[in-house]
């Protein structure tokens, strides 16, 4: 069977945090690489009211197989109540990438 990769986003709530996930992950091989984008500006409805707030975002690569362990990772070192855990299919790419990222998770 081959592998499915997807792409799983993330908000936290500042830098700092959004490291430490994303050094978790990678040095735990749930996932191959996370990129941080930081200070960008999140609008959502949360308990009853629309709110802004500066966020940092991470993009996640890793495999479909090792989706619920990571989600389950997210959910124990993050500290919003809710934390964002969104996949999304890798429909294609690189091969060399791809298959890279499939050596650099768990098996």
């Amino acid at each position: 069977m081959m592998e499915k990769y997807i792409l799983v986003l993330c908000t936290c709530p500042e830098d700092v945090v959004a490291a430490r996930i994303a050094n978790a992950l990678v040095e735990e091989k749930l996932a191959a690489c996370v990129n941080r984008l930081s200070r960008m500006t999140s609008t959502y409805r949360w308990e009853g009211k629309v709110r802004s707030e500066t966020e940092a975002l991470l993009m996640i690569k890793t495999t479909e197989r090792l989706l619920e362990r990571l989600g389950e990772r997210i959910r124990e070192l993050h500290p919003y109540e809710l934390p964002e855990v969104i996949a999304l299919p890798i429909e294609g790419g690189s091969e060399r990438y791809l298959a890279w990222l499939g050596q650099s998770v768990a098996t």
